[in-house]
């Protein structure tokens, strides 16, 4: 599926592409990791996201939630263990794997649904091409999703090709939103055998959270107002560039390439 009045480009599997942009030039610089948030950012997903909470604590508990679901950025496993405990049930491990365990499954369950309900953020498919025509990127995502969650959308969407999601970071490795860059960066460095440290990593997102996420960990955030969140909004909160939305692949590729430059003081020890 593509998004509303786009063609999908065609762009080489995702792992290959990776290891061709890892590999570079010889003595090349340390390539750009670029980190995709998902929902708000590549796709929107038409509410299937609450459907889905919804659903999950309803098979789990035998009735519907009793609060708003308000996953403002937040991973899969936090967003169920905030339903939980404001239900009065304990979040317990066995508990929360049981949680995550139903939540992949009725997703799955739901991807017609979000196919016909959803659509791909305009822009989204024609920049991760553009950043996959350079030779110093890794493009992956960091999302709050399970790792099943992001692919099952990802799939849905077509956005799978130029993404390597070995090296991604998801709800499912931690629930604390500011911890999964390093866990993309471990990931990266394993597989390429190059070290990603934090200046050369770029987080692309439309929250608040994935700003103060990327800025907690180091890392050149880029704000993207695809969302919920307007330009003025991310710029507030420390993004290092903002741009309205993805439909300038050109615009998209300068604001990456940004974490080249130098960013004297720049803070790095924010919570996100």
């Amino acid at each position: 599926m593509t998004a509303r009045g786009e063609r999908t480009p065609s762009v080489e599997h995702g792992d290959h592409a990776g290891r061709e942009s890892a590999r570079g030039a010889p003595g090349a610089a340390t390539p750009l990791l670029v980190l995709w948030d998902i929902d708000g950012t590549l796709i929107d997903n038409g509410g299937v996201s609450k459907e889905a909470y919804a659903l999950t604590f309803n098979r789990l508990t035998g009735r519907p939630p009793e609060h708003p679901i308000v996953p403002a950025g937040r991973t899969d496993p936090a967003v169920l263990r905030m339903m939980l405990r404001q239900h009065g049930i304990e979040a317990t491990p066995d508990v929360m794997k049981q949680a995550v365990d139903v939540l992949n499954r009725v997703f799955e369950s739901l991807m017609s649904r979000l196919a016909e309900r959803g659509h791909v953020k305009l822009g989204a498919q024609s920049a991760i091409a553009a950043l996959a025509g350079r030779g110093d990127v890794v493009q992956s995502v960091l999302t709050g999703n399970t790792r099943h969650n992001a692919q099952v959308k990802v799939s849905v969407f077509g956005l799978a090709g130029a993404l390597d999601y070995e090296v991604g970071a998801y709800g499912s490795d931690t629930e604390v939103r500011a911890g999964l860059v390093p866990v993309a960066r471990t990931k990266a460095t394993a597989k390429y055998g190059i070290s990603f440290p934090p200046a050369p990593t770029v987080l692309i997102g439309d929250t608040p959270r994935d700003i103060k996420a990327g800025r907690a960990s180091g890392a050149f955030a880029v704000g993207v107002a695809t969302g919920e969140y307007g330009v003025e909004e991310l710029a507030a909160v420390g993004a290092d560039a903002v741009l309205p939305d993805l439909r300038d692949s050109s615009a998209v590729v300068g604001a990456v390439l940004g974490a080249r430059r130098d960013r004297p003081g720049r803070p790095t020890d924010e919570t996100g």
